[in-house]
């Protein structure tokens, strides 16, 4: 689930203690547990920041955290089963940019109506939201490579990439205690706007091609994400690990 930027949260637990030595040392874990600060410098965080707090502010008391994190995740799925529809109808397109902007608001909403209402569980939201985001890219990359819009070979290579970025971030989150949510002033929302533009120049011209390249839309963008997300998965390996053998070295 989403904090704000540089935010640091102390997971409390709430629950009693049990004679249990195995729960008494979850317990001890909750109460010592630091979540990892948050870093999110994209171009629309400012704005974002602000719409979701609004809203989280005037959400109904029935809707709770978990009911807009299974809202994002459901939102996905239809989103990589929209592109699939698209391969045959168009209207494909325009029902996977709505289910984008679903996604955005359970994906986006969730962390900051938990730390509104502070009901915030850092442990269990970092895990069950991250896990379904996996999965997420997995159902929007199959559904985009089906589509006929997006070379297959590019949509795998797409998901490749995220996974491969998404576990150097996780594994920084743990060993640095620093998550990063954004790069070079791109994030999340950001890479949603882009691929919602897309569908709509698509929708107008579905065999549109870059001027200059002998590719598709989609494939040319696509190629562009592959070597961008590549690029930071391997500056941010090479300057993690030097940060850790540096931390670590035995003197």
């Amino acid at each position: 689930m989403k904090l704000t930027e540089t935010a640091v949260e102390t997971g409390l637990s709430s629950e009693n203690p049990t004679e249990s030595p195995i729960a008494e040392g979850t317990q001890e874990t909750m109460k010592s547990f630091v979540n990892a600060t948050r870093i999110q410098e994209s171009m629309t965080s400012g704005l974002e920041r602000k719409a979701l707090l609004w809203m989280a502010c005037r959400m109904p008391s029935w809707v709770s955290s978990d009911q807009l994190t299974l809202l994002g995740f459901a939102a996905m799925f239809l989103a990589g089963c929209s592109y699939l529809l698209a391969r045959w109808r168009p209207i494909g397109l325009l029902l996977a940019t709505v289910c984008l902007v679903v996604n955005w608001f359970g994906d986006s909403l969730d962390g900051t109506l938990a730390r509104v209402r502070n009901r915030q569980r850092p442990r269990y939201g970092f895990y069950v939201d991250h896990i379904l985001d996996s999965f997420g890219a997995l159902f929007l990359m199959t559904g985009l490579g089906l589509s006929g819009y997006v070379d297959w070979r590019i949509a795998m290579g797409m998901l490749i990439a995220f996974l491969l970025l998404s576990i150097e971030t996780y594994l920084a989150s743990y060993t640095l205690g620093v998550f990063r949510l954004s790069f070079a002033k791109f994030g999340p929302t950001e890479i949603r706007v882009l691929l919602a533009l897309a569908n709509f120049v698509l929708w107008f011209r579905p065999n549109m091609r870059v001027p200059g390249v002998p590719w598709r839309l989609l494939d040319f963008a696509g190629v562009i994400a592959i070597t961008v997300m590549g690029l930071m998965v391997v500056v941010a390996t090479v300057w993690h690990t030097a940060e850790l053998y540096r931390r670590e070295t035995l003197q």
